[in-house]
Protein backbone atom coordinates (compact mmCIF):
# COMPACT_ATOMS: atom_id res chain seq x y z
CA UNK A 1 0.00 0.00 0.00
CA UNK A 2 1.21 3.18 -0.98
CA UNK A 3 1.52 6.06 1.75
CA UNK A 4 1.51 9.20 0.21
CA UNK A 5 2.40 12.51 1.74
CA UNK A 6 -1.09 13.59 2.32
CA UNK A 7 -1.75 10.91 4.14
CA UNK A 8 1.52 11.19 6.29
CA UNK A 9 0.75 14.70 7.34
CA UNK A 10 -3.10 13.74 8.28
CA UNK A 11 -1.17 11.06 10.24
CA UNK A 12 0.61 13.56 12.21
CA UNK A 13 -1.87 16.49 12.04
CA UNK A 14 -4.87 13.36 14.51
CA UNK A 15 -1.55 12.73 16.51
CA UNK A 16 -0.60 16.09 17.61
CA UNK A 17 -4.47 17.01 17.91
CA UNK A 18 -4.52 14.16 20.26
CA UNK A 19 -1.76 15.22 22.21
CA UNK A 20 -3.30 18.34 22.39
CA UNK A 21 -6.21 17.30 23.80
CA UNK A 22 -5.21 15.23 26.17
CA UNK A 23 -2.81 17.63 27.33
CA UNK A 24 -5.84 20.32 27.61
CA UNK A 25 -7.97 17.55 29.94
CA UNK A 26 -4.49 17.43 31.89
CA UNK A 27 -3.76 20.99 32.39
CA UNK A 28 -7.62 21.03 33.24
CA UNK A 29 -7.77 18.65 35.88
CA UNK A 30 -4.25 20.34 37.30
CA UNK A 31 -5.97 23.25 37.80
CA UNK A 32 -9.37 22.34 39.04
CA UNK A 33 -8.28 19.35 41.10
CA UNK A 34 -11.56 17.47 39.54
CA UNK A 35 -10.95 14.43 37.21
CA UNK A 36 -14.38 13.89 36.23
CA UNK A 37 -15.35 16.94 33.90
CA UNK A 38 -17.84 14.98 31.58
CA UNK A 39 -19.89 11.79 31.32
CA UNK A 40 -17.37 9.93 28.77
CA UNK A 41 -14.13 10.59 31.37
CA UNK A 42 -15.49 7.68 33.55
CA UNK A 43 -19.26 6.53 32.92
CA UNK A 44 -18.88 3.72 35.33
CA UNK A 45 -18.39 6.69 38.30
CA UNK A 46 -21.51 8.82 36.56
CA UNK A 47 -24.07 7.09 38.91
CA UNK A 48 -22.55 6.98 42.39
CA UNK A 49 -21.29 10.66 41.97
CA UNK A 50 -24.66 11.92 40.73
CA UNK A 51 -26.12 10.07 44.17
CA UNK A 52 -23.23 10.76 46.53
CA UNK A 53 -23.57 14.86 45.39
CA UNK A 54 -27.85 14.28 46.11
CA UNK A 55 -27.44 13.07 49.27
CA UNK A 56 -24.51 16.00 50.03
CA UNK A 57 -27.66 18.29 49.31
CA UNK A 58 -29.77 16.42 51.43
CA UNK A 59 -27.37 16.69 54.69
CA UNK A 60 -26.97 20.74 53.49
CA UNK A 61 -30.92 21.18 54.13
CA UNK A 62 -30.92 18.98 57.30
CA UNK A 63 -27.89 20.86 58.46
CA UNK A 64 -29.53 24.33 57.47
CA UNK A 65 -32.96 23.68 58.75
CA UNK A 66 -31.42 22.40 62.09
CA UNK A 67 -29.09 25.52 62.45
CA UNK A 68 -32.22 27.60 62.33
CA UNK A 69 -34.54 25.62 64.42
CA UNK A 70 -31.69 25.76 67.36
CA UNK A 71 -31.74 29.26 66.72
CA UNK A 72 -35.42 29.80 67.35
CA UNK A 73 -35.56 27.08 70.40
CA UNK A 74 -32.05 29.40 72.09
CA UNK A 75 -34.39 32.29 71.75
CA UNK A 76 -37.14 31.03 72.99
CA UNK A 77 -35.26 29.79 75.96
CA UNK A 78 -34.35 33.01 76.87
CA UNK A 79 -38.47 34.16 77.30
CA UNK A 80 -38.74 31.37 79.08
CA UNK A 81 -35.91 32.64 81.39
CA UNK A 82 -37.91 35.70 81.57
CA UNK A 83 -40.92 34.17 82.54
CA UNK A 84 -39.55 32.57 85.42
CA UNK A 85 -37.69 35.53 86.69
CA UNK A 86 -41.32 37.17 86.35
CA UNK A 87 -42.76 34.42 88.45
CA UNK A 88 -39.74 35.07 91.47
CA UNK A 89 -40.47 38.33 91.68
CA UNK A 90 -44.35 38.08 91.63
CA UNK A 91 -44.11 35.21 94.28
CA UNK A 92 -41.39 37.49 96.27
CA UNK A 93 -44.30 40.19 96.16
CA UNK A 94 -46.99 37.84 97.34
CA UNK A 95 -45.14 36.94 100.43
CA UNK A 96 -44.52 39.91 101.18
CA UNK A 97 -47.69 41.03 101.01
CA UNK A 98 -48.76 38.33 102.76
CA UNK A 99 -46.27 37.90 105.66
CA UNK A 100 -45.86 41.66 106.54
CA UNK A 101 -47.98 44.34 107.93
CA UNK A 102 -49.19 46.22 104.45
CA UNK A 103 -51.27 49.44 104.10
CA UNK A 104 -53.59 49.88 101.39
CA UNK A 105 -51.09 52.04 99.77
CA UNK A 106 -48.24 49.30 99.85
CA UNK A 107 -51.05 46.97 98.89
CA UNK A 108 -51.68 49.32 95.50
CA UNK A 109 -47.79 49.43 94.72
CA UNK A 110 -47.40 45.80 95.05
CA UNK A 111 -50.54 46.15 93.10
CA UNK A 112 -48.98 48.52 89.75
CA UNK A 113 -45.87 46.33 89.82
CA UNK A 114 -47.56 43.02 89.16
CA UNK A 115 -49.56 44.71 86.74
CA UNK A 116 -46.10 45.49 84.72
CA UNK A 117 -44.93 41.72 85.42
CA UNK A 118 -48.08 40.59 83.84
CA UNK A 119 -47.32 43.43 80.48
CA UNK A 120 -43.91 41.83 80.25
CA UNK A 121 -45.18 38.44 80.93
CA UNK A 122 -47.80 39.29 78.03
CA UNK A 123 -44.42 40.70 75.88
CA UNK A 124 -43.14 37.29 76.54
CA UNK A 125 -45.70 35.23 75.17
CA UNK A 126 -46.16 37.15 72.44
CA UNK A 127 -42.46 37.36 71.47
CA UNK A 128 -41.45 36.86 67.74
CA UNK A 129 -37.84 35.69 65.98
CA UNK A 130 -37.55 36.72 62.36
CA UNK A 131 -40.68 38.21 62.71
CA UNK A 132 -42.77 35.05 63.33
CA UNK A 133 -44.47 34.54 66.66
CA UNK A 134 -42.67 31.83 68.19
CA UNK A 135 -45.95 30.77 70.48
CA UNK A 136 -48.46 30.78 68.06
CA UNK A 137 -48.06 27.34 66.69
CA UNK A 138 -48.79 27.07 62.96
CA UNK A 139 -50.06 30.65 63.21
CA UNK A 140 -46.93 32.47 63.29
CA UNK A 141 -48.52 35.80 61.62
CA UNK A 142 -50.68 36.36 64.43
CA UNK A 143 -50.26 37.93 67.81
CA UNK A 144 -50.81 34.71 70.27
CA UNK A 145 -52.48 36.60 73.02
CA UNK A 146 -54.48 39.42 73.09
CA UNK A 147 -56.84 40.72 76.02
CA UNK A 148 -60.25 39.54 77.06
CA UNK A 149 -62.56 42.66 75.87
CA UNK A 150 -65.28 40.48 78.04
CA UNK A 151 -63.37 39.68 80.71
CA UNK A 152 -65.63 40.44 84.32
CA UNK A 153 -63.65 39.72 87.29
CA UNK A 154 -66.94 40.50 89.63
CA UNK A 155 -68.67 37.25 90.45
CA UNK A 156 -71.75 39.40 90.89
CA UNK A 157 -72.41 40.79 87.70
CA UNK A 158 -73.81 38.32 85.42
CA UNK A 159 -73.23 40.13 82.15
CA UNK A 160 -70.76 39.24 80.37
CA UNK A 161 -70.31 35.67 82.38
CA UNK A 162 -67.63 36.44 85.19
CA UNK A 163 -64.15 34.90 85.47
CA UNK A 164 -64.86 31.25 85.98
CA UNK A 165 -61.67 28.61 85.78
CA UNK A 166 -63.43 25.76 84.16
CA UNK A 167 -64.47 27.97 81.20
CA UNK A 168 -60.87 29.86 79.16
CA UNK A 169 -63.80 32.24 77.32
CA UNK A 170 -64.26 33.86 80.48
CA UNK A 171 -60.33 34.13 81.23
CA UNK A 172 -58.40 37.78 81.06
CA UNK A 173 -56.47 36.91 77.86
CA UNK A 174 -57.85 35.38 74.28
CA UNK A 175 -55.33 32.77 72.74
CA UNK A 176 -55.56 33.16 68.88
CA UNK A 177 -52.65 30.94 68.19
CA UNK A 178 -53.20 27.09 67.18
CA UNK A 179 -52.16 24.01 68.86
CA UNK A 180 -49.64 22.45 66.33
CA UNK A 181 -45.86 22.96 67.67
CA UNK A 182 -43.20 22.95 65.04
CA UNK A 183 -41.53 19.62 64.30
CA UNK A 184 -38.58 19.43 62.34
CA UNK A 185 -37.04 16.10 60.67
CA UNK A 186 -33.66 15.72 61.94
CA UNK A 187 -32.98 12.31 60.21
CA UNK A 188 -35.45 10.93 57.38
CA UNK A 189 -38.67 9.80 59.12
CA UNK A 190 -37.82 10.99 62.63
CA UNK A 191 -39.28 14.49 63.76
CA UNK A 192 -38.40 16.33 66.55
CA UNK A 193 -40.46 18.97 68.24
CA UNK A 194 -38.79 22.11 68.29
CA UNK A 195 -41.36 24.86 69.75
CA UNK A 196 -43.77 25.16 72.46
CA UNK A 197 -47.60 26.09 72.03
CA UNK A 198 -49.09 29.59 73.95
CA UNK A 199 -51.72 26.92 75.07
CA UNK A 200 -49.33 24.52 76.56
CA UNK A 201 -46.84 26.68 78.20
CA UNK A 202 -49.07 29.38 79.63
CA UNK A 203 -52.83 28.80 79.80
CA UNK A 204 -51.84 25.30 80.73
CA UNK A 205 -53.81 22.92 77.98
CA UNK A 206 -51.72 20.40 76.79
CA UNK A 207 -52.19 20.33 72.43
CA UNK A 208 -54.35 17.36 72.41
CA UNK A 209 -56.92 18.67 74.52
CA UNK A 210 -57.16 21.75 72.55
CA UNK A 211 -56.90 19.83 69.12
CA UNK A 212 -60.10 17.56 70.13
CA UNK A 213 -62.04 21.02 71.33
CA UNK A 214 -61.76 22.42 67.85
CA UNK A 215 -61.52 25.64 66.87
CA UNK A 216 -62.07 28.70 69.56
CA UNK A 217 -64.51 30.37 69.57
CA UNK A 218 -66.89 28.89 70.99
CA UNK A 219 -64.95 26.02 71.95
CA UNK A 220 -64.09 26.16 76.19
CA UNK A 221 -61.64 24.69 78.10
CA UNK A 222 -60.00 24.32 81.70
CA UNK A 223 -56.55 23.87 82.64
CA UNK A 224 -54.81 20.13 83.13
CA UNK A 225 -55.00 19.10 86.49
CA UNK A 226 -52.12 20.29 88.46
CA UNK A 227 -51.65 23.28 85.74
CA UNK A 228 -52.95 27.03 85.30
CA UNK A 229 -53.51 29.96 83.29
CA UNK A 230 -50.76 31.94 84.34
CA UNK A 231 -52.27 35.51 83.00
CA UNK A 232 -55.33 34.49 85.30
CA UNK A 233 -53.11 33.98 88.08
CA UNK A 234 -51.11 37.48 87.94
CA UNK A 235 -54.51 39.14 87.33
CA UNK A 236 -56.40 37.61 89.91
CA UNK A 237 -52.87 38.53 92.57
CA UNK A 238 -53.34 42.19 91.51
CA UNK A 239 -57.34 41.78 91.83
CA UNK A 240 -56.56 40.71 95.32
CA UNK A 241 -54.00 42.92 96.18
CA UNK A 242 -55.84 45.63 95.58
CA UNK A 243 -58.57 44.69 97.28
CA UNK A 244 -56.23 43.77 100.43
CA UNK A 245 -58.06 39.85 100.14
CA UNK A 246 -55.51 37.65 101.94
CA UNK A 247 -57.44 34.32 102.74
CA UNK A 248 -60.73 34.67 101.46
CA UNK A 249 -61.26 32.32 98.31
CA UNK A 250 -64.49 33.92 97.49
CA UNK A 251 -63.50 37.38 97.40
CA UNK A 252 -61.56 39.53 94.91
CA UNK A 253 -59.04 37.82 92.96
CA UNK A 254 -59.87 34.10 95.17
CA UNK A 255 -57.42 35.45 97.86
CA UNK A 256 -53.57 36.06 98.48
CA UNK A 257 -52.63 32.89 99.65
CA UNK A 258 -55.00 30.97 96.81
CA UNK A 259 -53.09 32.65 94.38
CA UNK A 260 -49.86 31.95 96.26
CA UNK A 261 -50.13 28.67 95.29
CA UNK A 262 -51.29 29.19 91.75
CA UNK A 263 -47.39 30.98 91.38
CA UNK A 264 -45.58 27.68 92.23
CA UNK A 265 -47.71 25.59 90.10
CA UNK A 266 -47.11 28.26 87.32
CA UNK A 267 -43.35 28.27 88.26
CA UNK A 268 -43.23 24.46 87.85
CA UNK A 269 -45.41 24.48 84.66
CA UNK A 270 -42.96 26.68 83.24
CA UNK A 271 -39.54 24.57 84.26
CA UNK A 272 -41.31 21.12 82.85
CA UNK A 273 -41.65 23.02 79.78
CA UNK A 274 -38.15 24.69 79.60
CA UNK A 275 -36.94 21.31 80.46
CA UNK A 276 -38.26 19.28 78.07
CA UNK A 277 -36.94 21.77 75.15
CA UNK A 278 -33.48 21.81 76.78
CA UNK A 279 -33.53 17.98 76.30
CA UNK A 280 -35.02 18.54 72.47
CA UNK A 281 -32.66 20.99 72.04
CA UNK A 282 -29.31 18.97 73.28
CA UNK A 283 -30.96 15.92 70.71
CA UNK A 284 -30.68 18.27 67.95
CA UNK A 285 -27.09 19.78 68.46
CA UNK A 286 -26.42 15.57 68.51
CA UNK A 287 -28.11 15.41 65.48
CA UNK A 288 -26.31 18.15 63.79
CA UNK A 289 -22.86 16.49 64.75
CA UNK A 290 -24.41 13.23 63.15
CA UNK A 291 -25.14 15.27 59.94
CA UNK A 292 -22.00 16.83 59.90
CA UNK A 293 -19.97 13.34 60.07
CA UNK A 294 -22.32 12.27 57.40
CA UNK A 295 -21.31 14.80 55.26
CA UNK A 296 -17.62 14.40 55.58
CA UNK A 297 -18.03 10.40 54.80
CA UNK A 298 -19.83 11.49 51.54
CA UNK A 299 -17.51 14.27 50.53
CA UNK A 300 -14.61 11.66 50.81
CA UNK A 301 -16.94 9.49 48.79
CA UNK A 302 -17.23 11.94 45.86
CA UNK A 303 -14.07 12.54 46.31
CA UNK A 304 -12.67 9.15 45.56
CA UNK A 305 -14.28 9.00 41.99
CA UNK A 306 -14.19 12.70 40.92
CA UNK A 307 -10.87 14.39 42.96
CA UNK A 308 -7.82 13.93 40.86
CA UNK A 309 -4.70 13.18 42.53
CA UNK A 310 -2.12 15.90 41.84
CA UNK A 311 0.96 13.89 41.67
CA UNK A 312 -0.17 11.61 39.28
CA UNK A 313 -2.06 14.47 36.97
CA UNK A 314 1.30 16.54 37.07
CA UNK A 315 3.60 13.80 36.02
CA UNK A 316 0.86 12.64 33.33
CA UNK A 317 0.97 16.17 32.10
CA UNK A 318 5.13 16.00 31.94
CA UNK A 319 4.86 13.36 30.27
CA UNK A 320 2.14 14.56 27.78
CA UNK A 321 4.48 17.73 27.10
CA UNK A 322 7.74 15.82 26.22
CA UNK A 323 5.59 13.62 23.55
CA UNK A 324 3.95 16.85 22.35
CA UNK A 325 7.27 18.30 21.68
CA UNK A 326 8.28 15.22 19.85
CA UNK A 327 5.60 14.88 17.84
CA UNK A 328 6.28 18.79 16.86
CA UNK A 329 10.09 18.14 16.10
CA UNK A 330 8.94 14.93 13.96
CA UNK A 331 6.21 17.18 12.21
CA UNK A 332 8.79 19.72 11.28
CA UNK A 333 11.07 17.05 9.54
CA UNK A 334 8.54 15.34 7.71
CA UNK A 335 6.73 18.84 6.68
CA UNK A 336 10.82 19.55 4.68
CA UNK A 337 10.98 16.32 3.16
CA UNK A 338 10.81 17.22 -0.82
CA UNK A 339 10.43 14.75 -3.82
CA UNK A 340 13.69 16.62 -4.39
CA UNK A 341 15.05 15.32 -2.36
CA UNK A 342 15.55 12.20 -4.09
CA UNK A 343 17.17 13.09 -6.83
Amino acid sequence: MKVTDGTTYRMLQTNLGRITSRLEDLRSQGATGIKLSKPSDDPAAIRPVLTTRTQIRSTDRYLETMGVSLDKMEATDGHLEHVENILQRVKEITINSINGAMSPADMTVFADEVNQMRQELLDAANGTVDGKYIFGGYQEDIKPFVPNPNYNPDPLVPVPPPYNQADSTTWPYIYQGDANPTELEITPGEYLQTTLTGNDLFLGINNATMQAGGPTPPAVYASDAGRVDIFSVLTRLEEALRAGNVDDPLGAGGGLQVQMDNIDTAADQSRRLRSQLGNRASRAETAMLHQEDVRIDLNQILSRYQDADAIETFAEITKQETAFQAALSITSKVSKISILDYF
